[in-house]
Order: structure tokens, then sequence, then C-alpha cells
């Protein structure tokens, strides 16, 4: 029977116990004395040798832990130092509660922005989460004007440790409806899907962009997977439309700015459990937990993502 000749023994401790101790003959080949080759010593086995072998190589990744199945990602990423922007956080139970919670607990400081203002209870719970610094911020961001109001806003109520730069902002403020068929369509909420999820998402863009530049930081916002090749816009054709323009917003964001130093990307998930979709199709479809999304998000906005930039990631 032939015999394997190469040995790690010098190189990974092995347990003697266990499978013996190599030595080498006067030829150089490996003997052993295991229980695999009956004892005594004699040359080892090429299937044993292998085996061994295998077994001593994994002994040193471990040690050296360069597998990576031994050396797991940390499941944090850490935003300290960083101010995060939140539009459309929404009340109890929505996506942007979670995504706040997220950055909270890793270290962000968060300024949140939604039509309707923050109770001063939810802003103390995300700074016993970690958040240094939080404030809260309302306005119609759908408004040019008033979405610059609040930029200005967050930017003096976070200048003595952020001076006139934003890290992250997350677009989230939007909503959705069906509008039907397209002859049966009300103009008016086929105007309201454009307003409530294109020209909030803009208009927070243009009024943040001065900060996010310089603090060469990123953009994340919401897209659909209704909008997305494959997806299906049937009865949502105003909203699927909106959503693909801020896809094409943010590609746009992406290529503009990539000579300052900021990203932009987007993620498209499907049906998100949120209070208020639970409410409206119940607990059986196949959601996307709010916690998963606030993990993606972090990653977009964080240094691990410093080369992705013009991407949708669909969440299902």
């Amino acid at each position: 029977m032939s015999a394997f000749s190469v040995c790690l023994w010098s190189i990974v401790p092995y347990d003697e116990s266990a499978a013996g101790r190599a030595v080498h003959g006067p030829e150089g080949r490996e003997l052993t004395r295991c229980p695999c080759s009956g004892g005594g010593w004699q040359p080892l086995p090429a299937a044993t040798a292998r085996r061994h072998v295998l077994l001593r190589a994994l002994t040193l990744l471990r040690e050296l832990r360069v597998n990576a199945f031994l050396t797991p990602i940390p499941a944090s990423l850490d935003f300290t130092g960083q101010l995060v922007v939140i539009t459309g956080v929404g009340g109890e139970g929505q996506v942007g509660e979670a995504l706040a919670r997220g950055f909270a607990q890793r270290g962000a400081s968060l300024a949140l922005v939604d039509l309707h203002a923050q109770s001063d209870e939810r802003t103390a719970t995300l700074q016993s989460l970690g958040a240094p610094h939080v404030s809260a911020h309302t306005g119609n961001l759908a408004d040019a004007g008033d979405a610059q109001r609040v930029a200005a806003e967050v930017l003096w109520a976070h200048r003595e440790h952020h001076l006139d730069r934003v890290n992250a902002v997350v677009c989230v403020a939007g909503g959705f409806g069906m509008t039907g068929a397209i002859d049966e369509s009300d103009p008016e909420a086929w105007a309201k899907q454009f307003s409530i999820n294109l020209e909030t998402a803009f208009a927070t863009t243009r009024a943040f962009l001065p900060s996010v530049r310089a603090a060469r930081g990123s953009f994340v916002y919401f897209g659909s997977v209704a909008a997305t090749a494959g997806g299906s816009p049937k009865g949502m054709a105003a909203y699927a439309a909106a959503k693909s323009g801020v896809l094409s917003l943010m590609r746009t964001v992406a290529l503009d700015e990539k000579a300052h130093g900021v990203r932009a990307n987007a993620v498209a998930p499907t049906a998100i459990r949120t209070a208020t979709n639970v409410a409206d199709m119940g607990d059986r479809t196949d959601y996307v937990e709010r916690e998963s999304v606030a993990d993606v998000v972090a990653f977009l906005a964080s240094p691990l993502a410093r080369n992705v930039s013009g991407q949708v990631l669909v969440l299902a």
C-alpha cells in the first residue's frame, strides 16, 4: 500500500493520545504509531495520511483564525461619531422605528424627520439604546422649501458634535396606495403617489446633499420590488412609477456625486412586517422583517459598503 509522504506535524500540534505521533523513516516516508495503522511504526496509508493532514490543516486555520467559517463577521457595525438622518420615521411598529433603533444600538447620533411630531419617550428610548444625541424634526418633505428648513434645523441641532456634516441620509418617507387600472385611476391619487414618494426623495436629497458631501457620506433610498425587473405593478401603477423614479434618482446621485465621495444605494423590499401592513394584510403574508431591513440599510450606510454605489438590493 502506498504511503503519503507529506507531514505537517511540525506545524500543528496534534493530540498524541488520539492518533499517535509522526516520525520519518530513512527514506523520508512518514511513519506512525496510531490506531489507524495497527499500533506499530509503519508507513502511513495514503487515505489515513490525507485525513490526518486535513485535520492538521484545519487546526492551523483555527489557530490562525483565517477560516471564514471560524471567524464570523461581527454582528454590529460601529457608527460612533456619525450623524444619521432618517426621514419618514413613522410611528410605533413601522420600519422607521426599527431603523432608528438599529442605528442607535450601533452608536450613531440621530436626526428623526417626520410629518408628525415625535414623542420625547422615543427620543429617550433611543438614547438609552446607545445614541448619544437624538433630535426630532417635523416638516413636509414634499415641499422643497420646507425640506431646506428641516435640513438647516438638523445641522443646527447637531452643530456642536458634527459641524455641517451628515454621514448618512435614509429616505424612508413615502407611502403606498393602489390606483387600479390606468383608465380608472384617479389623477389626484396618481399625483399623491409621486408627491409622497418621489418628490420627498428629491427634496430631501437636494436639501442634505451639501452636508453629505462634507462628510463623504451616503444616501439610502427605499424603492419597491414592484419597480424592479420581474416585479408586478398590477393595480399600483402610480406607486410603482414613483418608486421607479426614486431608483432613477438614486442612480443619478451615485453617478453625479462619485467625484465628491458620496455613495447612493437603494433597498427594494417586498411587504415589510409593519403594524400597518399586518393590520391591512394579516399575519400570514410572507413579510420581510423590519430588523432585516435595518441590518441591510446599516451595511449600505457603513464603510463596509465603500465600493457599493448605484445598486438596488431586493429584500424578499
